[in-house]
């Protein structure tokens, strides 16, 4: 799973939140009558414009496009297996803004989020972005944790 955290509790990586929302949106759509389309977000932080000069001119997309490929890979059987309409989406930018204005973008009636419970002091201290994205989103989020 994760690496364990000063508290002894095990940190949950990426790919295992992403899976266990994966599967509660597999689960809600037998649900429904008609089979929803899933886009699949990974938003990968940009890189400063100093990294993106040493990176030279193919670099930085390079390293955008591994990095979504690293956190989508792990994803793909669990995506096949549900049988829903999926379409992987890759974004550069900050989280919070970047999940927002691709949910805008595809006419979303719902965000599914994975929530990464790092603890309540953290979360104060630097803010969440599963809570920025509750907080300013106009469609519902289901946070899966």
């Amino acid at each position: 799973m994760g690496e364990p955290s000063r508290r002894g509790r095990t940190a949950r990586s990426p790919s295992v939140i992403g899976a266990a929302a994966v599967r509660h949106v597999a689960k809600l759509a037998k649900s429904l009558k008609a089979t929803p389309q899933l886009h699949v977000l990974t938003v990968v932080p940009r890189l400063s414009k100093a990294a993106e000069k040493e990176f030279g001119k193919v670099g930085p997309e390079r390293y955008y496009d591994r990095q979504a490929e690293a956190a989508l890979e792990p994803l793909r059987p669990l995506l096949k297996r549900s049988k829903l309409d999926v379409v992987e989406r890759k974004a550069i930018g900050e989280a919070v803004q970047t999940i927002l204005a691709e949910a805008k973008a595809a006419k979303a009636d719902m965000i599914v989020i994975g929530s990464h419970g790092k603890g309540a002091i953290k979360t104060l201290l630097i803010g969440s972005v599963t809570q920025k994205v509750v907080a300013l989103s106009p469609v519902p989020v289901l946070v899966v944790h």
